[in-house]
């Protein structure tokens, strides 16, 4: 089970993406902003530390953040090169999705550095198994 910061927007898909990962087990918060994600990760790292001494899963349990490309409203690239670039990223895996149809939006997130980009419907398709993937499950 990953625990998933998803900052995904748009109310319906965000639902989707939220519905499809909870079923497949894994801990699912959504984010509007880069502030609630930065809020969520700072959550999630004070838990790891505490972990170790009150609840060996804690320290288990992978965090993966989504991000959705599609969002006019933010540039999701941007958002992790700072989170990166202020190394709170450090042990999570990044996915970020994208308009098929945006060719650029992908070759940006794959210079910012996201783990995998991949297109909306694939996003709507496999998320559990991708998120799997990037937390190292079988």
């Amino acid at each position: 089970m990953a625990r998933v910061i998803a900052l995904v927007p748009d109310l319906l898909f965000g639902s989707h993406v939220q519905g499809s990962l909870r079923a497949a087990g894994h801990d699912v918060v959504l984010a509007g902003d880069d502030a609630k994600v930065r809020e969520r990760l700072a959550e999630l790292g004070e838990a790891r530390g505490a972990g170790a001494d009150a609840d060996a899963d804690a320290d288990a349990d992978a965090t993966v953040l989504v991000v959705d490309l599609t969002d006019d409203r933010f540039d999701g690239a941007a958002i992790v090169e700072a989170l990166a670039a202020d190394d709170v990223l450090r042990g999570v895996g990044t996915l970020a999705f994208y308009s098929h149809v945006d060719a650029a939006v992908r070759e940006r997130a794959m210079e910012a550095g996201f783990d995998l980009v991949v297109p909306r419907s694939r996003m709507a398709r496999e998320g559990a198994a991708l998120v799997a993937g990037l937390a190292g499950e079988a």
